[in-house]
């Protein structure tokens, strides 16, 4: 019985692994965001609440995808298996599964914001996959479908007593299906079911490996596209990094934070980009990545942070970019009165949504193209991302940007303000101890406490030291090359042994003091301030 089970989960999971290696194999034929497992878990994405979404980039940064895909894969192993034991019970429930995941794909991939009729197919030809392969794979123990009765008319004659109904008089015309009647006659050999199993997990493992292959090239040609991308000098180049800059000032670009919620990283050929400008303009306006390239472009040091980012938290980054500056385009487009809001789309279907006023402030708001001398990673929002100095990412850094459109707070919500955060997302002002670590045990005398303090656009003019919650001290704040990012800052202590407690403030160019106050991200930004506990030796 156990053996029978197993056998009928296994048959479950067989059935369910050949339907998704075929949808995958289709949806890299499609789009990549169609295959059923990453539509699946972006609709998870766009459904988990944001106390969930919180602790889910707060634990776990950025494996949260990874797991996320992990986990969905798990619950569809599961529940294959459960499918394949109720068919071996009563084999209609076998169409049972296939018919949940496939309505499942299909709904998660249609209903995405970028989501294309085609979308559904990937879906649908892996649940059929599914349920054909559980009607036609057979488990030991159980017997076939009965063959159809041959046509013909009925044998005639009077019936001998242990001969069954039909059989003529000398008992021989009733024995046309001889062995028929024998126990088991009718059930598959384990032989024909390894057979057939071999013979699908073959299947099954060249559907995957051809996924693999093509989604291997397609990311080959991307990354020859953006290999080919030969960036212009600036017209308007950054100012060099001032005398006193300590190392660290710029993030490497491998080290700096993602946060996004797009679970397969678009790869877009950079011939093919478009951008669009449109919805409430006097002119609409296309432009390719070789006309922005055109444009005059700007470089700048900017410090980028996430409104996901706790106190003390490491989604703050600064790195050097290149990139079209903004405001002379909407300005070119010409926009209408009472337009307020500009929404950003990127390829994936994220949509950013940033006041117009904020754009046409004078700061360095562009279209960014490059990262620190490079062009931008893929992950990071290749071949174009939108930038807002001053603003949460939410709020004015769309990546994979694609479409532009001038319009209101009133007539649209974007993504984010749809799940309840702030329609605008001034970055709030904060700071950090990086040195020494948390928990950390160190000798007694001199040493050097040393982070960061940032509030892009408005800038820091102080920051302070508190020791074991005693009076403010002022450290030394180090060059540094603009509002738009964070300042370093130091301040030396003559440590006495034992248990000790230090937190940091730090106070905007406009004069306001970071809140002491604790507030988590939600919604529009943490407050409070970063304190370490240490040990003196």
């Amino acid at each position: 019985m156990i053996r029978r089970t197993l056998a009928a989960a296994g048959t479950g999971l067989l059935a369910a692994a050949a339907g998704v290696a075929v949808a995958e194999l289709l949806a890299t034929g499609v789009r990549p965001q169609a295959a059923p497992l990453v539509a699946v878990g972006s609709a998870v994405v766009d459904g988990a609440p944001t106390p969930v979404k919180e602790w889910a980039v707060r634990t776990f940064g950025t494996y949260d995808k990874p797991l996320l895909l992990a986990g969905i894969t798990l619950a569809l192993a599961l529940l294959a298996a459960l499918t394949g034991v109720a068919a071996r019970r009563r084999p209609a429930l076998g169409l049972l599964g296939p018919a949940v995941l496939g309505v499942a794909g299909v709904a998660a991939a249609l209903t995405r914001p970028d989501a294309r009729p085609a979308d559904a197919l990937p879906s649908l030809a892996g649940a059929v996959v599914a349920a054909v392969l559980l009607r036609l794979l057979p488990l030991p123990g159980l017997p076939r479908r009965p063959p159809l009765p041959a046509a013909g008319p009925e044998p005639v004659g009077p019936a001998v007593p242990g001969t069954g109904s039909g059989a003529t008089g000398d008992g021989v015309a009733g024995s046309g299906t001889a062995g028929s009647s024998r126990p088991g006659a009718d059930r598959p050999t384990r032989r024909a079911v390894v057979r057939n199993a071999t013979l699908v997990a073959a299947g099954t493992v060249f559907a995957g490996a051809g996924a693999a292959v093509l989604r291997r090239r397609n990311v080959a040609d991307a990354a020859r596209s953006r290999e080919a991308v030969r960036l212009p000098a600036p017209a308007s180049p950054a100012r060099p990094l001032p005398a006193g800059v300590a190392p660290g000032f710029r993030t490497p670009t491998e080290d700096f934070y993602r946060v996004d919620t797009a679970l397969t990283v678009p790869r877009i050929d950079v011939d093919a980009w478009r951008l669009r400008l449109h919805g409430l303009v006097a002119r609409p306006v296309e432009v390719s990545f070789a006309e922005l390239l055109d444009r005059g472009l700007i470089e700048r040091d900017i410090t980028l942070s996430c409104v996901s980012n706790e106190v003390g938290g490491p989604y703050v980054g600064t790195a050097r970019w290149l990139g079209a500056p903004l405001a002379p385009l909407l300005r070119a487009a010409g926009i209408r009165s009472g337009a307020d809001q500009l929404v950003a789309r990127s390829d994936e279907g994220m949509t950013i949504g940033t006041p117009i006023e904020t754009l046409l402030d004078g700061r360095d708001a562009m279209l960014a193209l490059g990262m620190n001398g490079a062009p931008l990673p893929f992950a990071h929002g290749f071949p174009v991302r939108m930038l807002t100095p001053g603003l949460f990412g939410y709020a004015g850094a769309c990546k994979w940007v694609t479409d532009l459109e001038v319009t209101t707070f009133e007539a649209f919500d974007a993504y984010w303000v749809r799940r309840g955060w702030a329609r605008r997302a001034p970055v709030r002002t904060a700071s950090r101890i990086d040195r020494p670590a948390p928990f950390a045990r160190i000798p007694a005398g001199p040493v050097t406490v040393a982070g960061v303090a940032w509030a892009q656009h408005r800038g820091i003019s102080a920051v302070e030291v508190s020791v074991d919650g005693g009076p403010w001290r002022a450290a030394e704040l180090l060059p540094t090359a603009s509002t738009d990012t964070w300042v370093q800052w130091r301040y030396a202590w003559s440590a006495p042994t034992g248990p000790h407690s230090l937190r940091v403030r730090a106070t905007d160019g406009t004069g306001a003091v970071q809140p002491e106050q604790r507030r988590t991200p939600f919604p529009d930004g943490a407050t409070g301030h970063h304190t370490i506990t240490l040990t003196v030796r």
